[in-house]
């Protein structure tokens, strides 16, 4: 029998370019070491893996509190953090600092937690929130066998909130969320962490305000979006949001479904939970369409 062994490696390297799962192969690595810097926050650090490269890791599926707060964007952010856990004192200022502090408290927690050697798991797939800053996404397995995420937001430093995936030992990113949601509304009914000065009787006027407010800042904004449209295999958070009748949370779920492999056509959005026809139809002149990369290992301050 004759073997075109040609035509075979062939085939095989046009089925990865066109299988997105071959680009998004989760790689486990242990012996991580955790470096220490000014900006880092509980689920936003610098990292150096074994082979000696260095990358800014963003944990999947939880968001601590901001406390660098460099900008009005960043601002902005801990005002709505801080309304979701209903810090409220009477007085914004002191809810503020409140938020703040919880802030450093989880920065604080995640580099004890960090303090031996840990593993990461990621494909290196793009974590930018901001544009400015560049960062993969990967979840964290601490040297004592826990997840990084789930530990903060059982201790009430974080809550279940952003991009998820599918998990290195198969469960899906909904059992993931799932999991962290559960954790968060245990440590919430335990009242730790941050939930110990939540206000329950202004926390629903609080998140409705919040909701108001991000509606009335998009409308006077009106950003332009870039000539061209929107690379939705490149586009960060706040890029994103610049889409019609896109917020935060369908910002973070287009970044999670590209995790499990590029958008190449308009229809690829009616995997995301939230997007409609629509929907769809509101945003699509505004998109274009390239192949995803993953990010360099350069060094760039994240806050």
């Amino acid at each position: 029998m004759i073997v075109n062994v040609r035509g075979i490696v062939l085939l095989a390297a046009l089925l990865a370019i066109r299988c997105p799962a071959a680009e998004a192969e989760m790689k486990s690595l242990p012996g991580c070491r955790l470096i220490p810097t000014e900006w880092a926050d509980g689920d936003s650090f610098r990292v150096r893996f074994p082979d000696g490269t260095e990358q800014t890791v963003r944990i999947y599926g939880a968001d601590c509190i901001e406390w660098h707060v460099t900008d009005e964007s960043d601002a902005r952010r801990l005002r709505a953090q801080r309304r979701y856990f209903g810090i409220a004192d009477g007085v914004a200022a002191d809810s503020i600092a409140q938020a703040r502090g919880f802030g450093e408290a989880a920065g604080k927690r995640t580099a004890d937690l960090l303090a031996k050697p840990f593993t990461v798991h990621t494909t290196f797939a793009d974590g930018r929130g901001d544009s400015r800053f560049q960062r993969i996404y990967g979840f964290v397995t601490t040297a004592d066998g826990e997840d990084l995420a789930s530990v903060l937001v059982r201790e009430g430093l974080a809550r279940a909130f952003g991009v998820t995936r599918r998990l290195p030992d198969g469960s899906s990113a909904q059992d993931y969320r799932a999991r962290l949601e559960d954790l968060e509304l245990t440590a919430a009914t335990a009242r730790r962490g941050i939930w110990e000065k939540t206000n329950w009787r202004l926390l629903p006027a609080d998140r409705e305000t919040e909701r108001k407010e991000e509606q009335e800042i998009a409308q006077a904004l009106h950003k332009p979006l870039p000539a061209g449209g929107l690379d939705l295999n490149s586009a960060s958070r706040d890029e994103l949001m610049l889409l019609p009748g896109i917020g935060e949370t369908l910002a973070a779920r287009i970044i999670e479904a590209r995790t499990e492999g590029s958008y190449t056509s308009v229809n690829d959005l009616l995997r995301v939970r939230g997007i409609s026809r629509k929907s769809l139809e509101a945003i699509a002149p505004n998109l274009r369409f390239s192949a995803s990369s993953a990010p360099d290992s350069s060094s760039k301050k994240v806050p």
